[in-house]
């Protein structure tokens, strides 16, 4: 485990926790971030990490702050800041420990992230980098928390009146409990800035 730091600048790395909200058993990782990224560049490292196929709409809330993908017509009342100006460290400002991560506004995918730890950076480390997780993502599109305890119920039970379509739908089969740490940190490697 990372010893805890008080080091809290865009020159450190954030130790962060995320998880999805309201679905159990939790989904979870935990991530090594710079705090120099942008949030744009944190949306990308969410979607690998968490496993999701960056197919919808998402936006971060720091306090009561939005940061995303700005409307471009300007037809929206609320303000959103645009995510790819602003540092993970100017968004957390020093002050911010906790903030949310929603993807995909019909389904409503609510992550709840944490930092854990501000550690120094270490030169000899590839960041981002996965520590640990647990469980699988949600299929893409599935409908939400509520709808995916339906679906979960649905591919385990093979009397279902859903089960086969289901199964159909999901490609075949679906693993609620995978999680490949190596896959992950094979895709991180993988991102190009």
């Amino acid at each position: 485990m990372p010893r805890k730091s008080t080091i809290n600048s865009s020159a450190s790395v954030y130790q962060l926790r995320i998880a999805l909200a309201n679905v159990r058993p939790q989904i979870w990782r935990s991530v090594l971030v710079p705090g120099s990224i942008s949030l744009a560049q944190l949306h990308q490292i969410l979607q690998i990490v968490m496993g999701w196929t960056d197919s919808h709409l998402h936006e971060f809330a720091v306090g009561r702050t939005r940061y995303g993908i700005p409307d471009p017509d300007g037809l929206s009342s609320e303000l959103v800041i645009a995510e790819e100006r602003v540092t993970l460290a100017e968004a957390l400002g020093g002050a911010e420990s906790k903030f949310a991560y929603r993807y995909d506004f019909g389904d409503g995918w609510d992550h709840e992230l944490r930092v854990e730890n501000t550690l120094p950076l270490d030169p000899g480390t590839h960041y981002p980098l996965c520590l640990a997780g647990a469980n699988a993502c949600p299929p893409e599109d599935v409908g939400g928390p509520s709808a995916y305890l339906h679906f979960l119920q649905a591919i385990r039970d093979p009397r279902h009146e859903q089960h086969a379509e289901m199964r159909t739908w999901c490609g075949g089969s679906f693993d609620p409990v995978a999680f490949d740490l190596t896959a992950i940190n094979a895709a991180l490697r993988r991102i190009r800035w």
